[in-house]
């Protein structure tokens, strides 16, 4: 795909946000103090790949007053590899979830006191001079840009250099080979382009006026020197000089963005000062959402894709690059393992077979653990841990009595699964040794699932009460910005203590058995990767 003259041109939603003003401020309490959230409410927005969605939080109560969901799709007919979609269409979608939410409460629309945003990690929003996007903005699953990874990496002394320099490799999915392909294969998109941003960084944008990069999502680009958090000139500079201009100012995550602008203030009657924080990517807010939030916890995520990611109080670089060495969305760190093929193959599996969710848990239930030999490599869309940008899926080990339709089921959940345990090996290697995971994303509604993951891991698993991680963490942030702007020295951990509940009845402990035959399991699939990945395969 190339993409060119694809993008948003105008602005359909008909909100056009000025500059941020100074806020106005809640009620201070005296520092120190827990803060006291009375009649105070925060929307969290979760922009994802497949829907944007937004909740609306009583920060006092922890209660969920509203939900809201908007779908959409990646724009059709690109080749292999190419994924995109249109900026605007996240616009839509998110003031479509937050006018929903808002009118299911009413009248308490005046106690909203902040917003804040989480967003698909990597995609690259170029925006001219007037802030609209000159194309589609690529997204964290496209794979096209394997060549520019290819030139980053030759450029500063392949991967053991990108990491000595950065703290972290570039694979394809990152924004610096985006950058770089649309400077190669789209120049006059390239020359137009005045503003990079991440695609929470847009919504940001679009909801206050102001261009303003974080350090969570920042850190996913590529471009930020994760020891330092602060960009590297020489790789900005390496893809062009003008990329300096083009990249805004980066800084904490635990303060506002902005203001949300008039228009809006306005449009969806709200009063004066509503913060808008500065938000973070999906796994880093998803961090938030689920109390990952000092070290000890882990988090897996069963999304679209699948990630792993914990919290650290110093960065974790991998010199093997698997690891990527992310900062997180409270200003500490966020090792973290990213999978690009999660609920993409058990949606093949239903769609394959007709099911509904009921049914492929049934199942996935009738086969038993290893489904009697059946393994399934799950790199439908290409992968990134391991890199395969090119791979594809592989069913291994067929034989008359393993492929009814509960063995391929059971296998492709413990394909992926399995695929998330090599990251947590990873993580263990680097002294990350969870006690405890959290689990959320729509896989972790499956029981099933739940305990294969327990099974595979050897940790405990537990879900939280609200499957709304990410959308949670965005509004547990804004609420901190609003209490540390009010004068509470309270950390955000402390909120998150009071506010993520644990939903106990979820909670899955391993079988020692299983656990043995998922270990086998996990280096059969590593030596199958390699061997097809040697033989030009894979």
């Amino acid at each position: 795909m190339t993409g060119g003259g694809i993008g948003a041109t105008g602005n359909p939603s008909g909100v056009v946000c000025g500059v941020a003003l100074t806020a106005g401020l809640a009620s201070a309490s005296v520092a120190g103090e827990p803060y006291i959230f009375d009649d105070m409410l925060f929307i969290g927005i979760d922009s994802g790949t497949q829907s944007t969605k937004a909740i609306v939080l009583d920060a006092e109560s922890g209660e969920i007053l509203a939900h809201s969901a908007h779908g959409y799709d990646v724009i059709g007919g690109l080749p292999a590899g190419h994924m995109e979609q249109h900026p605007e269409t996240w616009v839509e979608a998110t003031f479509k979830a937050v006018e929903a939410c808002l009118a299911a409460i009413g009248g308490r629309r005046s106690e909203v006191r902040g917003i804040g945003v989480s967003g698909q990690q990597h995609g690259m929003v170029a925006l001219d001079k007037d802030g609209v996007p000159v194309r589609a903005a690529k997204l964290w699953c496209d794979t096209s840009t394997e060549e520019e990874c290819g030139l980053l990496a030759e450029g500063f002394g392949g991967a053991a250099g990108l990491i000595a320099k950065a703290g972290n490799a570039i694979p394809p999915g990152f924004t610096a080979p985006k950058i770089l392909w649309m400077k190669r294969h789209e120049p006059e998109n390239f020359v137009r382009t005045a503003t990079i941003l991440l695609p929470h960084d847009y919504l940001n944008y679009r909801l206050t006026g102001v261009k303003r990069m974080e350090y969570g999502d920042a850190s996913g680009t590529g471009l930020l020197n994760v020891r330092t958090r602060a960009w590297d000139r020489e790789l900005m500079r390496f893809i062009d000089p003008r990329v300096e201009e083009m990249l805004p100012e980066v800084g904490s995550s635990l303060v506002r963005h902005g203001e949300l602008c008039a228009e809006l203030r306005e449009r969806w009657q709200l009063p004066e000062g509503v913060v808008v924080s500065a938000g973070g990517g999906d796994n880093m807010m998803g961090a938030i959402g689920t109390g990952n939030v000092r070290p000890g916890v882990v988090t897996v995520s069963l999304g679209t894709s699948g990630t792993v990611f914990a919290c650290a109080g110093q960065p974790v670089i991998d010199p093997q690059g698997e690891v990527a060495a992310f900062c997180d969305s409270a200003d500490q760190w966020m090792p973290l393992v990213c999978t690009m093929n999660v609920t993409v193959l058990t949606e093949q599996m239903r769609d394959l077979f007709s099911w509904d969710i009921p049914s492929l848990e049934r199942h996935i239930c009738a086969a038993p653990a290893g489904a009697d030999g059946l393994l399934f490599l799950p790199y439908l869309n290409g992968e990134r841990t391991p890199n395969l940008p090119r791979g594809s899926g592989v069913l291994f080990g067929m034989r008359t009595g393993n492929t009814t339709p509960a063995h391929l089921a059971r296998a492709a959940v413990e394909g992926v699964t399995v695929g998330l345990a090599y990251g947590l090996q990873r993580f263990r290697d680097l002294g990350v040794d969870p006690s405890e995971i959290r689990l959320t994303g729509g896989g972790s509604k499956s029981a099933a699932w739940r305990q294969i993951v327990a099974d595979v891991f050897g940790v405990p698993t537990v879900t939280l009460r609200t499957a709304e991680g990410a959308g949670l963490g965005a509004a547990l942030q804004a609420a901190h910005v609003v209490a540390a702007e009010g004068g509470s020295s309270a950390g955000l951990s402390e909120l998150s203590d009071r506010l993520v509940a644990l939903d106990e009845t979820t909670r899955c402990t391993p079988s020692e058995t299983a656990h043995g035959l998922y270990a086998a399991q996990l280096e059969r699939q590593l030596g199958l990767t390699r061997a097809l990945h040697g033989a030009g395969w894979l």
